[in-house]
C-alpha cells in the first residue's frame, strides 16, 4: 500500500478513485476506462505540478520517505560479487554502517552505507541509520583498506545524524566521527559519495567527503535537523518549516553554494514511485565521476580535494 505525505492528499484522492474505478465491473452507459484514463492524466498532471514547487520542509518529508530506497537496495542493485566487511577491529560491528568490497560496472570498489531500514524489525537493527563510534571507525577502516589497495570508495548516505546516546559519547562519538573524515580527506583513491535521503550533521559528513559529491534531487544534507534548528532558535519544534528554508538544505540550494557537486534527478514524484529508475540515474552519475578522475594520482586526487574544500564558502 502507497503511503502519502501531507501534501499529497489531492494526489491520494484522485489515485484512490482511479483505483476504485478499476477494481469496479463496469455498469451500463460507464465507460470506465475512458473515466480511468481522464482521472490518470489529471493526477499525473497534479503531481508534476506538486513536486515542480516543492518548499525545503516538503524536500524534508519526501528525503524521509520510509518506502524511498535505502542503502541496502543501492548496494543490491549496482554493487556485484558484494561481500560484507565487519567490525571496527576494536570493540564492535555496527549495523547502521554496511560496508563491503563488491564490483561496481565491473570495476573492483570499496562500497559504504548508512542504513535505516525498511520495516521495523530491520529498523531496530540498523538503529533507524544513526551510527556509533564502532560504525565511522569501521567506516575509516574500510576507507583506509581501499587506499592501500587502490580501490575507488562508493558512499551513499541516509541518517539524520549520529547516534546522540551517552553510550555513543562514553566510546568518543565525535573522535571517531573526525577520524571517519579525515580518512575521507586523506584516501588517495577516487571517493564518490551520493546524498540519497537525508545528510544529517557529523554523522553525514564522514563518509561524504569526498572528491565527487552526488545529491538526489529530493535529498536533504544540513549540519542540523529542521526539527533540532527550530528548538535551538525558537524553542519550540513547531517552527521547523521556517528553519528548514532558512537552513539551505535542499540539494538546489547546495548545489548553487557548491557546497555538492551534482543533482541527481528523480522520478516524477520522488525516489520511492520508481526505486529501480532513481538508482540507475545514480549509477549513471557515479560512473560519470569515476570516469572524470581515470588516470588521476592519488597526490593530484588529494590536492584538489583538498583545495575544494578550502573554498567552500569563499566569495559569498
Amino acid at each position: 500500500m502507497r503511503h502519502y505525505l501531507d501534501f499529497e492528499k489531492p494526489i491520494a484522492e484522485l489515485e484512490g478513485k482511479i483505483e476504485e474505478l478499476r477494481r469496479m465491473s463496469e455498469p451500463d452507459g460507464l465507460n470506465i476506462a475512458e473515466e480511468v484514463s481522464r482521472l490518470t492524466s489529471v493526477a499525473d498532471r497534479q503531481l508534476r505540478t506538486t513536486y515542480a514547487r516543492l518548499t525545503p520542509w516538503q524536500k524534508t518529508q519526501v528525503a524521509r520517505h520510509p518506502d524511498r530506497p535505502k542503502a541496502m537496495d543501492y548496494i543490491a542493485s549496482l554493487i556485484s560479487d558484494f561481500t560484507p566487511l565487519a567490525g571496527d577491529r576494536a570493540f564492535a560491528d555496527d549495523a547502521a554502517v554496511l560496508g563491503g568490497l563488491g564490483r561496481f560496472r565491473g570495476r573492483s570498489v570499496m562500497v559504504l552505507g548508512t542504513e535505516k531500514g525498511s520495516d521495523t524489525d530491520t529498523r531496530v537493527k540498523h538503529n533507524f541509520g544513526m551510527a556509533r563510534p564502532e560504525g565511522y571507525r569501521k567506516a575509516r577502516r574500510l576507507i583506509e583498506l581501499a587506499g592501500r589497495f587502490g580501490l575507488p570508495v562508493l558512499s551513499f548516505v541516509d541518517t539524520s545524524g549520529a547516534f546522540p546516546g551517552i553510550d555513543a559519547e562514553a566510546h568518543g562519538q565525535a573522535e571517531a566521527i573526525a577520524r571517519s573524515i579525515e580518512a575521507c580527506l586523506e584516501a588517495p583513491v577516487p571517493l564518490v559519495a551520493t546524498i540519497i535521503g537525508e545528510g544529517g550533521s557529523g554523522g553525514a559528513i564522514a563518509l561524504a567527503a569526498g572528491d565527487r559529491v552526488l545529491m538526489l534531487e529530493h535529498a536533504i544534507y544540513s549540519v542540523i535537523s529542521p526539527e533540532g534548528c527550530a528548538s535551538i532558535l525558537w524553542r519550540s519544534a513547531d517552527k521547523a518549516q521556517e528553519a528548514a528554508a532558512a537552513l539551505k538544505i535542499t540539494a538546489q540550494d547546495l548545489h548553487q553554494l557548491k557546497v555538492i557537486d551534482a543533482i541527481v534527478p528523480e522520478p516524477v514524484g520522488g525516489a520511492h514511485r520508481a526505486p529501480t529508475e532513481a538508482i540507475d540515474a545514480v549509477a549513471d552519475q557515479i560512473a560519470q565521476g569515476l570516469k572524470e578522475m581515470e588516470g588521476v594520482s592519488g597526490d593530484e586526487l588529494l590536492r584538489q580535494r583538498r583545495a575544494k574544500f578550502l573554498n567552500m564558502g569563499r566569495g559569498l
